[in-house]
């Protein structure tokens, strides 16, 4: 899993990335912060395609999860970062876009049957064998999710596989041929690791004030919202036991036990109670905004002002969100939910992001500075190491030998070895994905008689991973992508 995983991660998605019911159990793993603005309603958008937050956090978590699964849980926030997980899974969505604007171009959809069709063949819904709607909801509601969230994300993968169908890979006799003498191909190698963590920078104010100098506009200050708010707080009444009845049949749904039962309305009166209450509470929170935006608060209602940005937020991300998409000429937000109460926001200014002073960024500078510095400092390490280096020595070894590399893991093992058996030189330096680099020398090669690896299908993998980087690329150019979260 994990070798596919590093192969093929450039484009992960187009080989149908919400394989069978991969979000389901996956869990949501937080992480980042956003950069909000004018498009803070998403996070990313391609073509005519909006990439909402709640999207890019599932897409994490599915690959946190993933990777999680293929290291037997070996595998934390830490190593997520040195695999890059934000940008795989901000990336995995875009090419996800890319493939949505050109079926939208050729008029493709999913249909209803086709949808119904892939849920009732999905085993995490079934009950002996068949489809079983109760068991569907439950499993949906334990993972947090909606029928319409999952059956939304369900119908976008449908939709790609469709379309990628419509354009069939072919795989000759004498392909399977060329990729399986690759697999035969054994090299004795000595090989060393020079780890990014054992580089040292030397920093000055001098060189980081040039390196700043050269990307200022990249640091710049939050944008500032002036506001003035009311506070719905929460509404307690006292209801009828017909109130309560009532409300209890039309939403009894709502309350069940952890066996999924629906809770009888003795067990339930509490929830019912404290839903009548919210509902309450909205109520008069929507009275209260009307009269707010037509200027007719009553005397003993005064607006509190504050001021919000994305490092001062005495509120909610959702509640910046929707502040931030009002504008002067229309300032009032509907009520949102803080906590238990409800908040009514009137924007009052906006004061625009501004590029920071050297002093302002230098703290935020610093760790971009290191990172790019150690990278160049340990490519002139390697190119220095190469004539003598003294390191590990193997057996003969493969492309598929992850094992023999016992200096390195499995991650760093795999990553290595792809880039060695397409490499042209005897003796060099590999740089891997996480920025550590493997020196090496090639000390001997031969040719095995055959191979244990079974290559059915994978020439026709290769081919399709080559073909869809290469649409990829030309959709790129056909359909604009917009980036609004730093760091990526």
């Amino acid at each position: 899993m994990i070798t596919w995983m590093q192969r093929h991660k450039k484009w992960l998605i187009i080989t149908i990335w919400i394989s069978t019911i991969a979000f389901i159990g996956a869990g949501f793993v937080g992480w980042g912060q956003y950069s909000y603005g004018n498009k803070a309603g998403a996070v990313a958008k391609v073509g005519d395609i909006k990439i909402s937050q709640s999207q890019l956090q599932k897409a994490y978590s599915r690959l946190y999860s993933q990777y999680s699964q293929a290291l037997q849980g070996n595998f934390d926030e830490e190593k997520a970062k040195q695999y890059g997980l934000k940008q795989q899974a901000l990336q995995s969505l875009l090419q996800q876009a890319l493939i949505l604007n050109l079926a939208s171009s050729y008029d493709l959809l999913t249909t209803n049957d086709e949808l119904i069709k892939a849920l009732e063949a999905q085993k995490a819904f079934q009950e002996n064998g068949v489809f079983n709607k109760e068991v569907y909801k439950q499993v949906l509601a334990q993972n947090r999710l909606t029928p319409t969230e999952y059956e939304t994300e369900l119908k976008k993968e449908l939709l790609i596989e469709k379309t990628l169908k419509l354009l069939p890979i072919e795989v000759s006799k004498n392909e399977q041929n060329i990729l399986a003498s690759i697999f035969k191909i054994a090299d004795k190698i000595k090989y060393k690791k020079i780890t990014l963590n054992n580089i040292k920078v030397n920093i000055t104010d001098e060189k980081l004030k040039k390196f700043w100098q050269s990307r200022k506009n990249d640091f710049m200050s939050d944008v500032i919202y002036q506001v003035k708010f009311i506070k719905q707080a929460p509404v307690t009444k006292e209801y009828d036991t017909k109130k309560i009845t009532n409300y209890y049949q039309e939403n009894k749904t709502h309350y069940k036990a952890k066996d999924g039962k629906i809770l009888l309305l003795a067990k339930a009166k509490k929830q019912v109670i404290q839903e009548l209450n919210q509902k309450a509470t909205k109520e008069q929170a929507l009275r209260m905004y009307i009269a707010f935006k037509k200027d007719r608060l009553k005397a003993d209602v005064t607006p509190t002002e504050a001021t919000v940005s994305k490092s001062s937020n005495p509120f909610t991300p959702e509640a910046l969100v929707k502040i931030s998409k009002r504008s002067l000429a229309d300032p009032f937000m509907k009520p949102i939910k803080v906590g238990e109460s409800y908040y009514i926001f009137k924007l009052t200014k906006i004061t625009p992001a501004q590029a920071k002073s050297f002093t302002a960024a230098r703290k935020e500078l610093l760790p971009i500075y290191m990172t790019e510095m150690r990278k160049a400092n340990i490519v002139k390490l390697a190119t220095n190491s190469l004539k003598n280096f003294s390191g590990n020595t193997t057996g003969f070894v493969t492309i598929n030998a992850v094992d023999k590399l016992t200096a390195l893991d499995k991650v760093e093992a795999t990553n290595f070895l792809q880039k060695l058996f397409v490499s042209d030189k005897k003796k060099g330096f590999i740089t891997l994905n996480d920025g550590n680099v493997i020196l090496y020398n090639i000390l001997e090669q031969k040719m095995l008689p055959n191979t244990n690896i079974k290559l059915n299908g994978e020439m026709r993998k290769l081919k399709s991973a080559m073909f869809n980087e290469g649409l990829i690329k030309k959709l790129q150019k056909m359909y604009k992508t917009e980036i609004y979260i730093k760091g990526l």
